[in-house]
């Protein structure tokens, strides 16, 4: 009986309704062999037109380029041959050239990558790195590499691209000058970058959540850690610390560093700049010209020219000396951990990538808290200034221990708030060992 089921049905089928299935499938297959044909049609025809343009381009490359990447919304296989400034026979990356019309070029090339239009005013490429050759310290190299995750993590957090650089783009420009070639060549390679953010590589992000207030400097060019009394009252050279800015990527800020590195190493004057600096300057400890001396004789000497471009940020702590936080930080914690156990909002687990809309509400529960390093607040960033965890030469009026311990101590602290997500912490900031979240619940 099973078996003539389907003899039955056959049976009961018309010799129309066979026609009418073999007429539709014969539309399927030649409508099949109509689109086929125009997707080969249109191919060629994009082949052909492309293939004018460049001989060499074969149809593999043409599929291939008619597949767009996107990160975050940018067209990063948009690139048009249109002539731009990289096309300028004497476009130079060196210091001693002066950027000229860089505003005008930045524009064009927007012009010509319009995703990259979108939010570009808050678009951040931040800068790090270290020495080309391996640390003396024995430890160095790996302090060094936690401190770049630091970096890395908070970058992802943030959307932010990073760039670590190890090699001297400029041959005599090394120690406090290293930075700058950097920051000028990375202006040029990332026109799409709005500001660039050069962080020192003993500098570590202690506030994984905090934003920077960028609607804040919407009329300056140069942020940096600093206080108008101390440098325009008593002239001090811890005035300002150049370890971390933001610098926007303009012609104001090519022609500034084009002032401010004449002061450097491979000037004929560096000598003497350091002198003129050390004179200025009384609590200056060495005689050599560095930049951020350079940078406080600027705003002091050139101040109609320079100083309203310049932000001083002391609001919050932009690169606050970590003699003064690594020993509050267990009381950080645990001051955090009461105002989250207050606030269910903040207690509860989310996903690292709406982190920093988790760090705009916490926020609000931080109004009472202020905002300088005085307060219970995670200071943003913690600048080892003085610790040289490379090449282990640090300031003597440290302990042997001081250091090291230290930078322990603000990279776990870092370190779990970004771990919570994972659902580990380190439960001692001095070990690198983890605990599941529940069991410190």
């Amino acid at each position: 009986m099973i078996m003539g089921v389907p003899h039955l049905f056959q049976s009961q089928r018309s010799p129309t309704s066979k026609r009418a299935a073999q007429n539709k499938a014969s539309i399927l297959i030649i409508n099949g062999f109509v689109y086929f044909c125009g997707v080969s049609l249109l191919l060629s025809l994009v082949w052909s037109l492309l293939s004018m343009l460049d001989p060499n381009l074969s149809l593999e490359t043409v599929i291939s380029k008619t597949r767009f990447t996107h990160s975050q919304g940018l067209n990063q296989c948009h690139d048009p041959p249109d002539t731009t400034f990289y096309d300028d026979p004497n476009l130079s990356y060196n210091m001693e050239t002066p950027m000229k019309g860089w505003d005008k070029k930045r524009k064009e090339w927007l012009r010509h990558h319009p995703s990259f239009n979108a939010d570009a005013q808050r678009r951040i490429l931040m800068l790090t790195g270290s020495q080309p050759s391996p640390c003396k310290n024995p430890v160095g190299d790996h302090l060094l590499l936690r401190m770049f995750k630091n970096k890395v993590d908070y970058c992802r957090l943030h959307g932010y691209d990073i760039l670590y650089n190890n090699l001297l783009l400029h041959p005599k420009m090394n120690s406090y000058w290293a930075k700058y070639p950097v920051i000028k060549a990375a202006m040029m390679a990332h026109p799409e970058a709005e500001w660039i953010w050069w962080i020192d590589s003993d500098a570590v992000f202690t506030d994984m959540e905090f934003t920077v207030p960028l609607e804040k400097y919407k009329n300056h060019n140069l942020i940096v850690d600093g206080w108008e009394r101390e440098i325009y009252e008593k002239k001090s050279w811890t005035g300002l610390n150049a370890g971390v800015f933001l610098i926007r990527n303009c012609q104001w800020s090519m022609d500034f560093m084009h002032v401010w590195t004449s002061m450097g190493p491979q000037s004929p004057d560096f000598n003497k700049w350091g002198q003129v600096q050390k004179s200025i300057l009384k609590d200056k400890m060495f005689p050599g010209s560095d930049d951020q001396a350079a940078l406080i004789y600027l705003i002091l000497k050139q101040n109609e020219k320079w100083a309203d471009k310049i932000y001083l940020e002391h609001e919050y702590a932009l690169s606050a000396y970590w003699l003064a936080i690594v020993d509050k930080l267990d009381n950080l914690t645990s001051r955090y951990m009461k105002m989250e156990r207050r606030a269910h909002r903040l207690r509860r687990q989310h996903a690292e990538v709406v982190s920093e809309c988790h760090g705009a509400l916490t926020e609000q529960y931080l109004k009472d808290a202020g905002l300088n390093n005085s307060t219970w607040r995670r200071p943003f960033v913690t600048h080892f200034t003085g610790c040289q965890p490379c090449n282990g030469e640090h300031n003597p009026m440290y302990k042997g221990d001081a250091c090291v311990n230290g930078m322990q101590r603000a990279l776990n602290f870092a370190d779990n708030q970004v771990l919570r997500r994972f659902g580990v912490v380190h439960p001692d900031l001095l070990t690198s060992f983890v605990t599941p979240l529940e069991q410190l619940e």
